[in-house]
């Protein structure tokens, strides 16, 4: 074997073998990183949530129910905290004060391409354990959907992942500093 070809083997042995290697490592894996950076005071072992009433204009009959729920769920699976019916080392209340359906990039002919659903809750945090963490503050998510689909169809699986959105947000503004 000729010394040119010994250093081809060499190179593909040292360089291409360990880089293909690594993308089919890739490509063949997925990874899931998730930041639960929560940071919850010793002092704070129970959290209660209030009935967030649903004050919006238009008013989706279970919203304020699966927000509420949504919320309890949130906490009790992403932090140590027990969910207690009376009032806990923090508490959430708050409203519902926005469920807006509206249409969205308007195309030439005057008719819309999407139509966006956007869910607002206003929300009060009390912490009695540590009074100057309180806060009141506004959340609003939304998630556009084809114009062309029915929104009663499709509504239970928007205001899922509204849902999913906001309690995350809310969730960490509680216990993540953000």
């Amino acid at each position: 074997m000729q010394l040119v070809d010994k250093k081809r083997v060499l190179f593909l042995l040292n360089f291409i073998v360990p880089f293909l290697t690594g993308v089919v490592i890739l490509v063949g894996c997925s990874v899931h990183v998730t930041f639960r950076g929560a940071s919850i005071p010793d002092n704070v072992r129970s959290a209660s949530v209030q009935y967030f009433d649903n004050r919006a204009a238009v008013v989706n009959p279970l919203l304020s129910q699966t927000f509420t729920e949504g919320l309890k769920d949130r906490i009790s699976g992403e932090s140590r905290l027990n969910i207690v019916d009376d009032m806990g080392d923090v508490d959430f209340s708050g409203e519902i004060t926005g469920y807006e359906i509206r249409p969205m990039a308007i195309q030439s002919d005057a008719v819309a391409a999407e139509t966006r659903l956007t869910l607002t809750v206003r929300v009060r945090y009390r912490n009695f354990q540590n009074p100057d963490d309180n806060w009141e503050s506004t959340f609003s998510a939304y998630e556009d959907f084809p114009s062309d689909r029915n929104i009663t169809a499709i509504e239970d699986e928007l205001v899922s992942a509204l849902v999913d959105q906001l309690t995350e947000n809310i969730f960490n503004r509680a216990f993540s500093d953000w």
